[in-house]
């Protein structure tokens, strides 16, 4: 009979799975930054970490935050794949990062949000 590994020895390991983020491409620099709209923050650094927050209204059950605290996977075009193996997600960006009137916007899953740093 062959033994399953424990459950403690999976959840010690997903912090050094988490740590094997990819590195933002030079053609994806003007993504890195801190990103901010009232109800959801990105932050995404040049090393391939990425924070998320994002604040919606559950209706019956009042306000929802999720947040993601993951390493970078890959981009797919202008998205960006974030999370570990059999467990991520992709950000949609439908408008990528540019400047409007000196200030660096960009749209993702539907929010715009402003560079900050």
């Amino acid at each position: 009979m062959r033994k399953r590994p424990s459950l403690v020895v999976l959840v010690a390991a997903l912090p050094l799975l988490s740590a094997c983020g990819q590195p933002v491409p030079e053609d994806k620099a003007a993504y890195v930054g801190e990103w901010h709209a009232p109800a959801m923050d990105v932050e995404l650094t040049k090393d391939g970490t990425v924070r998320y927050k994002r604040v919606t209204d559950g209706t019956a059950v009042g306000e929802v935050t999720t947040t993601i605290n993951a390493p970078l996977r890959r981009f797919e075009g202008d998205n960006f794949v974030v999370g570990i193996p059999f467990l991520s997600t992709t950000f949609a960006v439908s408008t990528p990062p540019h400047q409007e009137a000196g200030t660096w916007k960009m749209v993702v899953d539907g929010v715009e949000l402003t560079r900050v740093r």
